[in-house]
C-alpha cells in the first residue's frame, strides 16, 4: 500500500490539519506554519508523491492521483475528517480532494490555487512553457531535467476542475491568495465565487506569503479556522 510509504510531520493534539506543498517541495516549507498551530490542532504535514521523502511510486505522477494518494493516507492513518490547507498546486489538490471526497473535509484552505493552468498569470504561463520545452529536450539524457519536465507537465496541463465539480465541494472554503500572486485575481474571484459560500482573502504579497508575509498568512487562516 503506497499509504504506508508516505513521508510527515506531525505534531500538536487536537483537530487534524493536514498541510499540502507546492510543486517541487516538500514539508519543510510548514515548519514555522507547523509551530504556530501545533498549539491548537495536530497538524500533519505530508510528502506529496515524488516529493520530499515520499516515493515515486507505480501509479500516475498527477494532480488527481495525489489527490486519492490524500485518501489512502487518511484512511491507513484512521483520520476520518480534517481541515485542509494547500499551497499552490496543494491548493489544487486539496480542491479535487474535496470534490471527490466533501464528506472527509471539515475546512478547507486553498492558498494560491487555479481550477485550470490559464488561471495563471500570461507572463508565468510563458516562462513555464519555455522551461518544460527545454526540459523535454533533454529529458532522455539527464534524471534531473526528466523531473522537472515532470513537475512543469503537471503545472501546464493541470488541474481541470470544472464548475460543477468546484460547486461539489461542500465544506467551508477560504481562497487566500497574494495581492501580487501569480494567479489571475478574475481566478481567485472564480473559484471562490464557484465554490458554495466561499470566502476570499487577500494578503498582502506575491505567491509566497506563506514566508513573505507569515504574521499576515497566520493571522488570515487562524480567523478561518476559529470561525
Amino acid at each position: 500500500m503506497y499509504a504506508e510509504e508516505m513521508h510527515f510531520i506531525e505534531k500538536g493534539q487536537g483537530e487534524a490539519l493536514i498541510l499540502l506543498h507546492g510543486n517541487g517541495e516538500n514539508s519543510s516549507i510548514f515548519e514555522k506554519f507547523i509551530e504556530v498551530f501545533s498549539k491548537k490542532y495536530h497538524v500533519i504535514a505530508i510528502d506529496t508523491r515524488g516529493h520530499g521523502k515520499s516515493p515515486m511510486g507505480d501509479e500516475e505522477f498527477s494532480l488527481y492521483q495525489f489527490a486519492e494518494d490524500l485518501k489512502g493516507f487518511m484512511d491507513f492513518h484512521k483520520i476520518e475528517k480534517a481541515n485542509i490547507l494547500g499551497f499552490s498546486d496543494g491548493g489544487n489538490i486539496a480542491m479535487i480532494f474535496a470534490s471527490k471526497h466533501p464528506e472527509r473535509v471539515l475546512k478547507l484552505i486553498a492558498n494560491g490555487a487555479n481550477s485550470k493552468p490559464s488561471g495563471m498569470k500570461t507572463t508565468v504561463h510563458i516562462g513555464m512553457w519555455l522551461v518544460y520545452i527545454i526540459a523535454s529536450l533533454f529529458a532522455g539524457f539527464s534524471k534531473k531535467q526528466a523531473r522537472i519536465k515532470n513537475l512543469y507537465r503537471i503545472m501546464l496541463f493541470e488541474p481541470k476542475l470544472t464548475k460543477e465539480e468546484l460547486s461539489a465541494i461542500t465544506a467551508p472554503t477560504l481562497v487566500l491568495v497574494g495581492t501580487e500572486d501569480m494567479i489571475k485575481e478574475k481566478e481567485s474571484r472564480y473559484i471562490a465565487k464557484t465554490i458554495p459560500e466561499a470566502e476570499l482573502c487577500f494578503v498582502l504579497g506575491g505567491h509566497f506569503i506563506l514566508k513573505d508575509n507569515f504574521k499576515d498568512y497566520c493571522f488570515a487562516v487562524q480567523k478561518f479556522l476559529d470561525k
